[in-house]
């Protein structure tokens, strides 16, 4: 099943990893695909489940030694040698197996599936007490081989030596840069100030870099350095051959190992699973091959206890829904949390929901929601969103779901609404389930009257004019452009008129009587400007952009970012919109204010405190008018 970006599944995988112990593990499930089959599928809701069973019951799996196992056991396959610390990492890791298997043992009631898992780790106890009983605090023991208990006493030995022959020296100071013996390449000297140095028979092993000290070797300990040298060389191999050995019977059963190793990899990444769903109190839920979605009160992972409860179905008496109401609305959040929770059913997630909740088995899930544009390859908004739905067209099939995201929008209406509806009704007769939203109301009254197909709504407050973010099912919304108009600052009077003209479908249509209009004609340049051409203003010779003409011979350009009045005759074309932008440019976008674009992004993604600023202005808006009546 392929994995829009929109869906953001990226975020949760990342969220689970960083719960994953082992670097092998956490590598797995980076490389980890949705389920190829329901029975993968489920097997991996049943793991869930019985982890998060364990987990709540107050236990813990005693993983040990896991984080870097994959790296020293690396190491074993290529023939080093693992360094004392590796080694008591792998020790662990082995004692792991009895009391990992143990834990199950004990708790297979509720967890059968993964106590079978659990069977299959081999016991390596006395593998891991052979490591114990060699390697100490860190470092080799001393009793790990006689023979390193024999050498380790010898270089006691000849320490000893060496401390009564320096002692000597150090009882008189006098010739010293300082009271302490200092080791030089591997030998051990006196540093004797300089201008003493002939007065302590020995050899030169080093100078200091101002020259103020010579380190001197006593004649007297230069056999007994030479001897501890020996003796610490001896060590060295010895200590080696002792860590070759212990590596070596791991090797010897690295095979076996493996395979526990992919046993505990594996619960590795099932108890991280458990861990995230606890945490975002996911609830568990059903896969089915009905091709049935049936959401009761699921909450979007990724927002939080912000996230409105969303109750969903599809696929019991209807194959399709269409979703209306108003931007801001929480359409796209609907598509996403279904595209969302369908995708973490099949890697084994639960969301958070009241229960009872069921999700189809995929083989795909195709998305188009968000702006297409492209700027690098011309294609519009429109042009984008038609590339992707080809493409999703072209694949759609029984086993997958499509959601688009107002399906129709960016070009003409009635031509938007009408291509809208004919793809509909392709990817409906590929048998896939499809999930739309849109304001068109073409679009609404296909769906109603389509038998196959389902209408829902966003909830909208119309007293205190703001969404609910809640979808109700078998209802019908409206995309409230009047009271997004009249929020964006469109008069009052036209947002009045476009009721009017709702209700009566009567427009007006006599010719105005424009004052100066033959003259006006007589004076405009033979090219028409266009909104968007780059023009100069004689005047002042500044380079702006044309927006629109003007009565009584004027016209309204865009200079030093401000919309100004100027005279029509003192504007002269520089270059056409068409050479300056692709098709389907949103030309407004050169004239708006970040002010205004910024409040309209707002909008559209719900802001709370747009909203609010929204909810004053209707107040102040509803006060108004209480007025009016008054007074009349």
């Amino acid at each position: 099943m392929n994995i829009p970006q929109e869906t953001e599944f990226d975020t949760i995988k990342t969220t689970v990893s960083q719960r994953i112990l082992s670097d092998y593990g956490k590598q797995r499930f980076a490389e980890q695909q949705p389920a190829s089959s329901i029975h993968s599928a489920r097997k991996r809701l049943a793991e869930t489940k019985e982890a998060m069973a364990l987990l709540g019951s107050g236990q813990q799996v005693p993983f040990m030694g896991l984080s870097d196992i994959l790296h020293h056991t690396t190491k074993i396959e290529k023939g080093l040698i693992l360094e004392p610390r590796e080694l008591i990492d792998y020790g662990d890791f082995l004692r792991s197996f009895r009391l990992i298997r143990q834990m199950f043992e004990k708790n297979q009631w509720q967890t059968p599936r993964l106590t079978g898992y659990a069977q299959g780790l081999t016991d390596f106890s006395d593998t891991a007490q052979t490591i114990f009983d060699k390697i100490r605090n860190g470092r080799i023991d001393t009793d790990a081989s006689r023979e390193l208990r024999k050498i380790r006493g010898q270089i006691a030995k000849h320490e000893a030596e060496l401390k009564k022959v320096f002692s000597k020296f150090l009882q008189d100071p006098r010739l010293l840069q300082d009271a302490r013996i200092i080791q030089k390449n591997d030998r051990y000297t006196l540093p004797v100030r300089s201008e003493f140095q002939h007065q302590i028979k020995g050899q030169i092993i080093e100078r200091s870099n101002k020259r103020a000290t010579v380190f001197i070797e006593p004649e007297a300990a230069i056999r007994l350095n030479d001897r501890l040298i020996m003796a610490k060389a001896e060590e060295t191999a010895e200590e080696y051959q002792i860590l070759a050995g212990l590596t070596g019977l791991l090797a010897e059963n690295l095979t076996e190992i493996f395979t526990c190793l992919d046993v505990l990899v594996e619960l590795d990444i099932i108890f991280a699973r458990a861990k995230y769903c606890r945490e975002i109190h996911g609830v568990p839920l059903e896969i089915n091959e009905a091709e049935v979605i049936d959401l009761q009160e699921v909450r979007h992972p990724l927002l939080g206890a912000a996230a409105v409860p969303l109750s969903l179905q599809l696929g019991y008496d209807a194959r399709c829904l269409v979703i209306t109401g108003p931007n801001a609305g929480g359409k796209t959040v609907v598509l996403k949390t279904v595209a969302l929770v369908c995708v973490m059913a099949h890697y084994g997630l639960f969301p958070s929901h009241a229960g009872g909740s069921q999700v189809p088995f995929l083989k795909n899930l195709w998305m188009d929601i968000g702006d297409q544009q492209s700027l690098a390859n011309a294609l519009s908004t429109f042009s984008g969103h038609m590339n992707n739905i080809a493409q999703i067209v072209k694949h759609a099939s029984r086993q997958s779901i499509v959601l688009l995201d107002e399906i129709g929008s960016g070009t003409e209406p009635n031509e938007g609404a009408a291509l809208a509806i004919a793809i509909m009704e392709a990817i409906y007769h590929s048998g896939a389930l499809l999930i739309a939203t849109t304001h068109y109301g073409e679009i609404k009254q296909f769906a109603i009257d389509h038998q196959d197909f389902h209408t829902a709504a966003m909830a909208f407050d119309p007293e205190t004019l703001t969404p609910k973010y809640r979808l109700l099912s078998d209802a019908v919304g409206t995309s409230n452009a009047f009271w997004i108009a009249e929020k964006m600052s469109i008069s009052k009077e036209i947002v009045a008129k476009a009721q009017r003209y709702l209700e009566t479908k009567q427009y007006p249509t006599e010719k105005a009587v424009f004052k100066g209009i033959q003259k006006e004609r007589q004076q405009v340049s033979v090219a028409t400007l266009k909104k968007g051409d780059r023009i100069s203003y004689t005047e002042t010779n500044q380079t702006g952009l044309f927006y629109a003409y003007l009565e009584s011979s004027q016209a309204q350009i865009l200079l030093d970012e401000s919309l100004v009045i100027v005279p029509t005759r003192r504007v002269k074309l520089l270059m056409s919109r068409e050479e300056l932008y692709p098709a389907g440019y949103d030309l407004e976008s050169l004239f708006h204010s970040f002010a205004e674009r910024k409040f309209n992004r707002d909008i559209d993604r719900g802001s709370k405190k747009a909203q609010k600023k929204l909810r004053k202005q209707a107040q102040e808006r509803q006060a108004f008018a209480k007025g009016d009546g008054a007074q009349t």
